[in-house]
């Protein structure tokens, strides 16, 4: 038995990963709903919500979230798609993300600690921070 993955598995987790960083919301909730993990990521541990956030796709993040994803789940460098969100500036994300349950504190650094880093004083006081 080889521990290689299987060349289906690897294509289809490709295609997902494409659908996030498009956006294209219908299609990852098909997937989703058909059995492909809602936490899904890939070889950096960006989650499909991390690509949807960082391009910009308030809808996917919106869909993905609905169907159990975790809106703070980190990637390998212990950044959350929220902080993402805010370094990219996606003003619609942030707030699919935090109406999805994420926390503004979460990852190193945070979305609180982003925003204090780019003077974002309207995203502090969003988040409740100082």
């Amino acid at each position: 038995m080889s521990d290689a993955p299987d060349p289906e598995v690897v294509e289809l987790a490709a295609k997902v990963f494409d659908l996030a960083r498009r956006g294209d919301a219908e299609a990852l909730a098909a997937y989703v709903d058909a059995g492909v993990p809602a936490n899904l990521t890939n070889d950096k541990g960006d989650s499909l919500v991390m690509l949807a956030a960082y391009h910009g796709h308030a809808g996917a993040v919106t869909a993905l979230l609905a169907r159990g994803a975790d809106a703070d789940r980190p990637n390998d460098r212990g950044q959350t798609p929220l902080a993402g969100a805010v370094f990219k500036g996606e003003d619609e994300v942030i707030r699919a993300l935090l109406d999805g349950g994420a926390d503004p504190a979460a990852g190193t650094p945070s979305a609180v600690d982003t925003a204090r880093m780019f003077g974002k004083t309207d995203l502090l006081e969003l988040f409740g921070a100082r």
